[in-house]
């Protein structure tokens, strides 16, 4: 600190007041950018890059992440939201909004004097019965598939347009149905999303199986097995190098035929193990099928073999593909051709291989019981492929949460409009002594932000849908607002419902950030924080 501004306090206090003006500033600019896309009427934000690539999105997370922003403050608030999507999956654009108004409502207080330390302690008091409040406005409910067709189609239609969501809503909800094993938590990575770029976005559909971006390598192996027996190989069926550093040597034209010769031997072994293999299990059925799936390679001549045994045989397929096929369809991936049995095969009712211009896609379906499913999702163009797959991601989430909390929240603003009235009640109020009182007040309005702006964003007068929320729930009813009508609505008979754990960390995390904000007076050029002084006194990396 300089003499000058020891020797003038007014000039240290208007320095100190900047600083915080500049931060709810940030604060409050961010939630005016987030605050149109909230809501299934929100509107969508168009990104492009310097390349020239175009993203059109209303996902917070994705905007946060991708929009270039420079204040310090901004980028604070930013990175805070995107940590609430990697934990719960949604409610980026909430946490913004709430900490925008946390951070306006305390500029009220703050200008007619009031410390912020007074106003965080009432967020702090606040927070703690709000988190309280929400555990008993919590609905229990158990696993339905109804239950979580209404949680999944709240999640989309936030992004995506309505006729959209609604056909993406069974195929996502069957998909974590489909992996789901009580009382284990059900694994998401057991969902693949795979991408193709053809027809329409309603074309995405729900593969009970598994999906290759590849096709057979022989014109003459039949382009679609019904009742295939399946067989997971990690063996090469094609001439190698060896591992180590080796040579072969030979002086003459009949030493390197006999070489090749030898070489070939050993790979048609290989094959016609797998063809008898076959025939001991298909015998002369023609009902039934035989299906290769290796992870190495497969040559011309050893393909010819296997075609003119009607065997569909896939080379060079992904290890992840390889993993999730014994789960698909059954079996066991060998990593030798000897002592094979039927008991190492697994099975699906149906492969094909379809083509699209010059891509080749393996589809392989109907099997018993699928421990790994695949989202197939499709679209014109690629922006519109990125803008579905993020909406997946939340909504897989968001069915994950209520299977694993075990209850919902009623949506469509019903818990801030019944929480801010909570925090406002005489029995509560009763508890709250001296100025904190001012910082739940500031609290209890900054909730209703939600609700004013799905209100805003649905082109509705927003007090007097407010109003009219307030009015049913002062006669002890929670009420969502219905985007369409303007009209208060029960969320549970609509089938709107928001999860737990995302207002959970929604309001903690919005009140951690925005009691940090104000609580920030000074804001300092750095060094490099990234680094510090070793031992010898030069700098190094943590």
């Amino acid at each position: 600190m300089s003499a000058a501004q020891l020797l003038n306090p007014k000039a240290e206090s208007r320095r100190r007041g900047e600083a915080l003006q500049v931060n709810i500033a940030a604060g409050e600019g961010l939630k005016q950018v987030l605050a149109s896309n909230l809501g299934p009427t929100g509107t969508l934000k168009m990104l492009v890059d310097g390349a020239g690539g175009i993203k059109l999105t209303k996902d917070g997370s994705v905007l946060l992440k991708e929009m270039q922003i420079q204040n310090p403050t901004a980028v604070m608030i930013a990175r805070a939201a995107s940590a609430q999507d990697d934990i719960t999956g949604d409610g980026t654009t909430s946490v913004v909004l709430l900490v925008g108004e946390l951070l306006k409502q305390a500029d009220r207080y703050i200008s007619e004097g009031l410390h912020p330390r007074v106003i965080t302690d009432g967020y702090e008091l606040a927070k703690d019965e709000a988190l309280k409040f929400l555990d008993t406005f919590k609905l229990k409910r158990e696993v339905d598939r109804e239950l979580l067709l209404s949680v999944a189609r709240t999640s989309l239609s936030t992004k995506l347009e309505s006729s959209l969501a609604e056909k993406l809503t069974p195929d996502i909800t069957d998909a974590v149905l489909s992996i789901y094993q009580p009382p284990a938590k059900p694994d998401l990575f057991m969902v693949e999303i795979m991408t193709m770029q053809h027809r329409t976005a309603a074309d995405t559909q729900l593969i009970r199986g598994l999906a290759l971006d590849h096709g057979a390598r022989h014109p003459d192996m039949p382009k679609r097995v019904e009742n295939a027996f399946v067989l997971t190989l990690n063996v090469s069926l094609e001439y190698e190098k060896s591992e180590i550093n080796s040579g072969f040597y030979y002086s003459s034209a009949e030493q390197r035929d006999k070489l090749v010769e030898s070489e070939r031997r050993h790979v048609d072994a290989k094959v016609r193990k797998i063809v008898e293999l076959k025939k001991d299990v298909c015998g002369d059925d023609p009902k039934k099928g035989f299906v290769v799936v290796n992870q190495k390679g497969i040559d011309p001549l050893a393909l010819d073999i296997l075609a003119k045994n009607g065997i569909f045989a896939l080379r060079r397929a992904k290890r992840r593909n390889m993993e999730r096929l014994q789960l698909v369809c059954g079996g066991s991936s060998q990593n030798s051709v000897d002592d094979m049995d039927e008991s190492v095969l697994g099975w699906a009712g149906l492969v094909y291989e379809q083509q699209l211009g010059e891509e080749k896609y393996t589809f392989i379906e109907d099997v018993k019981e699928a421990k790994s499913v695949t989202l197939l999702i499709k679209g014109p163009n690629a922006h519109t492929i990125t803008q579905i797959k993020d909406a997946v991601r939340d909504g897989l989430r968001s069915v994950y949460n209520m299977i694993v909390d075990g209850s919902v929240v009623p949506g469509a603003g019903a818990f801030q409009v019944a929480c801010a009235a909570h925090l406002q009640s005489e029995a509560f109020r009763r508890t709250v002594k001296g100025k904190a009182s001012s910082g739940v007040r500031a609290f209890a309005d900054a909730l209703l932000i939600i609700p004013k702006t799905l209100a805003a964003n649905a082109g509705l007068d927003i007090q007097d849908a407010l109003a009219k929320l307030q009015d049913e729930q002062a006669e002890g009813i929670n009420a969502g607002l219905d985007l369409t009508t303007g009209e208060p609505m029960d969320p549970v008979q609509a089938g709107v419902y928001d999860s737990f754990r995302v207002l959970r960390n929604c309001v903690a995390s919005s009140t951690a950030i925005a009691s940090n904000l104000l609580l920030c007076d000074e804001m300092l050029k750095a060094r490099h924080m990234g680094r510090q002084a070793g031992p010898g006194g030069e700098q190094e990396d943590m």
